[in-house]
């Protein structure tokens, strides 16, 4: 065991060494010399230790023999020759890393003396060429001086005799002669030209050549510099390695030989040393990471105080936003109010399991999160937007519908009409918003219950007589839900008095004074109207829905009457016959609610471009909703709309017409409002009697019935009458 502790301490101070002598080292050659007296030091240190450790061994042969730490000795002892493993193997790979530095060094070496010779040859073949450019420009110099000369003699000797003449030809010949010795050296010059420009090219090979030596050199270079980082990082990380399993290691032998600690006192300052370098080592290793982290610290902190800033002021800006679009939202409804236009209101119902599954009931409508006037269709890849008065996604309460419509509702008591009509393909959930359902009521109920808590409010200066009348419109066809005969077909007519108002003659009305005769009342009309399955809706309504409140108020202290009309009207759907798969007197109701809608369509058309005739008298619809859409009244339309993707054509239909009524201005709305006596109480007492006080027990109008048999009708009809009489 002490053997295999001061083999460990051994190789711990061998690796630290080593990391030093490299860390401090500038070539491979110092690196490996430093090795090498290092490991001579080492082997001298271990032969001495192991000398101390044998003299050990002898003074503690006899009591050890008996010990019961045999076994841990020999497992120790593995441990020690795994770890002599580990260091033979890290002494192979410097031997390799040692090999592979000396031939990059004899192979740039080689790259270099190769460069030398290039030079050299260079330089001795320009020399050379000098010299014969030299020869050659002084001969040319020499031939030239040579004309000229006899040039001269020429033209001196033109003048003298024949024997002139004779020695002018010689002179001729030899010039001719020099001539061509002149051509010949013209020939040289201009191979050594040549040659010239081949040294020239010769040049710039070696010159690029060099630069692609000095390339792979500073590559090579780049190379040994990485593999001695990923040396230096494989050293360190096993001198890491081996010191967190030489502690973990000394810990064990400390804890279970307790006694072998005092024989191991004069190796602790070793150790302490080597802890001492290793922390040294450690702490410059940490020194760059610290600061690396610092700088990002302080980078990141930089950052997020400008992304808060920024983000401050997009709140800031956002808020100013919204605050402006609510200012326009208010300013646009005063300015739709004095224009009197149609305002328009949006509702999305849910996706419900009667969609289906799969892409055809995906979600193809979206909304603007800014704007709550504003939502997107998605309709054959293409994104259409829409701008409403007010839009209402799917998860809007009945609550949050009714609070945007309470305004118009009260101006009822004030004496104005008022008109709330639902539009939209079958299926889209116009019933539910117009009548909701006894736990959760719609417009219709709410209404009601509103003008009921206004009445009360007001009851200590004013008298109040709300009344109710309920009428459909089936194939074209008035009918009296209230009445005794609902088959009996009714006709719109103008009243008589001259005030060119409508009124149906011999429509029942009911006078209602509590939530309860409104229930009743519900029941009652609710029961007679038409509601059948298609294969778009499992309770479609056949016809189109109409719910009149008249409100006749008296000022007690001035004599002022006041009479206001809200009209509730709940439309048919409209529907593709192809899809609904009408046949029969489903296909005859289909085609009528059809027509209607498409002679509302004819009226919006004509009223949004101001024509001079309006085609109210073309359906029984139009022409019972003239009143509302002639100018004397306060319109509000809620389209229903499904966010289907199936009926995504239907949604577009529904609300472009959306848009067209939303630009159809009906000018200001008149107050109904006069002095005068109110009706005498016994007036009152024969309208109660006529009408009674109480229609009976209730339950809220839905879709959830179907149309009760002829039978099952006339009884429960003339059951809820009898309670109405005796109610009263």
């Amino acid at each position: 065991q002490v053997e295999t502790l001061k083999a460990k301490v051994l190789e711990q101070a061998q690796e630290i060494t080593r990391l030093r002598s490299e860390l401090g080292g500038t070539d491979a050659e110092k690196h490996r010399d430093l090795l090498a007296a290092e490991n001579e030091r080492l082997r001298q240190e271990m032969k001495a230790c192991e000398g101390e450790l044998r003299e050990l061994q002898r003074q503690q042969q006899a009591p050890c023999r008996d010990c019961p730490h045999l076994q841990e000795k020999a497992g120790l002892q593995e441990q020690l020759s795994q770890l002599q493993r580990e260091a033979e193997e890290t002494r192979a790979k410097l031997v390799e890393l040692d090999l592979e530095v000396q031939q990059k060094t004899n192979r740039l070496a080689e790259v270099e003396l190769r460069l030398k010779d290039s030079l050299a040859e260079r330089a001795e073949e320009e020399e050379r060429l000098s010299r014969r450019l030299r020869d050659s420009q002084e001969t040319i110099a020499s031939l030239k001086s040579q004309p000229q000369q006899i040039k001269y003699i020429i033209k001196t000797v033109e003048v003298e005799s024949a024997k002139a003449k004779q020695a002018l030809c010689e002179t001729q010949s030899r010039n001719q002669y020099l001539q061509e010795q002149v051509g010949m050296q013209k020939q040289v010059l201009k191979e050594m030209e040549q040659q010239l420009q081949k040294s020239q090219k010769t040049e710039a090979q070696l010159r690029a050549q060099i630069m692609m030596y000095e390339a792979e050199l500073e590559r090579a270079h780049g190379q040994m510099l990485e593999e001695m980082q990923a040396m230096e990082e494989e050293k360190n990380h096993a001198i890491e390695e081996a010191f967190s399993r030489a502690q973990v290691e000394m810990k064990a032998v400390h804890e279970n030989l307790a006694g072998v600690r005092t024989n191991l006192l004069t190796l602790q300052p070793a150790l302490r040393t080597l802890t001492h370098d290793y922390n040294s080592l450690k702490r410059q290793v940490r020194d760059f990471p610290l600061l690396l982290q610092e700088t990002l610290r302080s980078a990141r902190a930089e950052i997020s105080q400008a992304i808060e800033e920024v983000h401050s002021t997009n709140r800031e800006l956002l808020r100013k936003y919204r605050r402006e679009l609510q200012l326009r939202k208010k300013c646009h409804n005063e300015l739709v109010r004095l224009k009197g236009n149609i305002r328009v209101f949006g509702r999305v119902r849910p996706i419900t399991k009667e969609d289906g599954e799969g892409p055809e009931a995906a979600n193809a409508v979206t909304f603007d999160a800014d704007d709550d006037a504003v939502l997107y269709l998605l309709h054959k890849g293409k994104q259409v937007s829409f701008e409403l008065d007010k839009v209402f996604p799917p998860q809007a309460s009945q609550e949050e519908v009714f609070q945007e419509v309470q305004a118009l509702v009260t101006s009822c008591i004030d004496g104005y009409n008022v008109c709330i009509f639902a539009y939209g393909q079958t299926g889209a959930g116009k019933t539910y918003t117009m009548e909701g359902t006894a736990a959760n009521p719609g417009i219709n109920q709410r209404a009601l219950q509103l003008l009921f808590s206004e009445v009360r409010g007001k009851a200590a200066d004013w008298d109040y007589a709300i009344t109710v009348s309920a009428a459909e419109i089936y194939n074209e066809a008035l009918r009296d839900l209230l009445g005794k005969e609902p088959q009996e077909k009714l006709e719109i007519k103008l009243c008589p008095d001259g005030s060119g108002q409508l009124y149906v003659p011999g429509l029942t009305e009911f006078r209602v004074q509590s939530v309860e005769d409104i229930n009743k009342v519900f029941e009652f009309g609710h029961i007679k109207r038409v509601t059948e399955c298609t294969n778009l809706n499992e309770h479609s309504s056949r016809s189109h829905a109409l719910l009149i409140v008249t409100v006749r108020g008296l000022d007690r202290s001035t004599g002022l009457r006041t009479t206001g009309k809200l009209n509730l009207v709940d439309l048919a759907g409209s529907e593709r016959v192809g899809r609904s798969g009408a046949e029969g007197s489903r296909l005859r109701e289909a085609q009528h609610i059809n027509k209607s809608l498409s002679a509302l369509g004819d009226v919006i058309y004509a009223l949004r471009s101001r024509q001079g005739h309006v085609p109210f008298r073309n359906s029984k619809l139009t022409y019972l909703l003239q009143d509302s859409l002639s100018g004397d009244s306060k319109t509000l339309m809620m389209v229903q709309v499904s966010p289907a993707e199936k009926n995504t054509s239907e949604t577009l239909c529904s609300l472009k017409f959306a848009e067209r009524v939303r630009s159809v201005e009906l000018g200001p709305v008149s107050r109904k409002a006069e002095l005068g006596s109110w009706p005498s109480q016994e007036h009152l007492e024969v309208l109660k009697t006529l009408l009674g006080d109480s229609p009976g027990s209730a339950a809220h109008p839905g879709r959830g019935h179907a149309s009760p048999s002829p039978g099952q009708l006339s009884s429960r009809s003339a059951s809820i009458r009898r309670k109405l009489q005796t109610s009263g």
